[in-house]
């Protein structure tokens, strides 16, 4: 990518600005993680087991630890590594547990987590094609991150999607006891893994919702977890579906009293256990109230990029130093 400032429609190339040390990398992730990733930070440097995270993070969202590697030199094995620390996690979950509750002075218990959605990151200034290639399996828990700044102050973060056509680690696995064993525990759903649960009836449904939702604006991720398919957008997920048999189920990511429902189409779950985020369900049976389903969500979206950039502001005022 070459970046460009444009001044009267004259443009002048900006230059990359190489970061001198990972800590620099590291420093711009912890300060802003809710922001670029929708992650609550636990440690920074936390070690166990003689060894090191470069930083622990929490998903809310999806009730999983999240480790972060930052990573300048690009002879690494990000597989071999990852793999390592997605072991190191699985097998000692009580020390994560007491870490993120002493830090953050909460109540996680074990099975509040969901631990087949661990997940390690690594970020770097590039990726070799080997590296890239490495990690391209659909159902591998390891994600790839771009960073680079520039000498106008401008950073270009790039998370580095896998392509459509990934195949499965599973029959690599049997060759690598590490990789075998973490890969039975961590999972990393698809949207198919969802279809094949509902008819072709309730199938069609979803596909008219989601084209739908995906309409709204751009940029809005699908990310399929265990027991839904997340819609994403900045890192937040504002609705998730079930499929069933011959309906669907929308969760709508806001808390009892936030949603403006004057029709009552939606179902207040806050007392009620549920797989979706948010307070609100409605079950879906025919497209006839897709447009006022579709004001609801729209609902949920707003919220959450409101309450994103109110948390982004924030960040900014306390960076500020008072003038004296």
């Amino acid at each position: 990518m070459i970046l460009y400032h444009n001044q009267n429609d004259k443009l002048s190339l900006v230059r990359e600005k190489p970061f001198k040390l990972e800590k620099e990398i590291q420093t711009i992730f912890e300060t802003n993680i809710y922001g670029l990733m929708g992650l609550e930070l636990v440690r920074s440097e936390f070690t166990i087991k003689n060894r090191r995270i470069d930083t622990l993070a929490y998903d809310q969202q999806n009730r999983s630890f999240i480790i972060i590697e930052y990573k300048r030199d690009k002879s690494i094995s990000v597989v071999d590594q990852g793999f390592a620390y997605l072991s190191l996690m699985l097998e000692n979950k009580a020390d994560f547990i007491i870490e993120y509750n002493e830090t953050l002075k909460r109540n996680l218990k074990r099975e509040d987590v969901d631990w087949s959605q661990t997940r390690v990151v690594f970020v770097s200034t590039s990726f070799t094609d080997n590296q890239i290639l490495a990690t391209n399996f659909k159902d591998i828990g390891i994600e790839l991150w771009e960073i680079k700044q520039y000498e106008n102050g401008s950073v270009i973060i790039n998370p580095i999607k896998k392509s459509q056509a990934a195949e499965s680690i599973k029959p690599l696995a049997q060759k690598n006891e590490t990789i075998k064993s973490v890969s039975q525990e961590i999972e990393v759903y698809t949207e198919q893994d969802h279809l094949v649960n509902g008819s072709e009836y309730a199938r069609e449904l979803y596909s008219k919702f989601r084209t739908a939702i995906l309409n709204i604006i751009d940029d809005i991720e699908i990310s399929p977890k265990k027991r839904r398919i997340s819609f994403v957008k900045d890192r937040k997920i504002f609705c998730d579906i079930l499929i069933q048999k011959k309906s669907l189920k929308i969760w709508i990511n806001l808390k009892r009293g936030q949603l403006d429902d004057p029709k009552k189409l939606a179902r207040d779950v806050s007392s009620t256990g549920h797989w979706g985020n948010g307070d609100y369900e409605v079950l879906v049976i025919d497209t006839q109230q897709l447009e006022y389903i579709m004001s609801l969500i729209k609902q949920s979206l707003t919220f959450h990029y409101v309450q994103r950039t109110n948390k982004l502001v924030d960040q900014v005022i306390k960076r500020v130093k008072p003038n004296k």
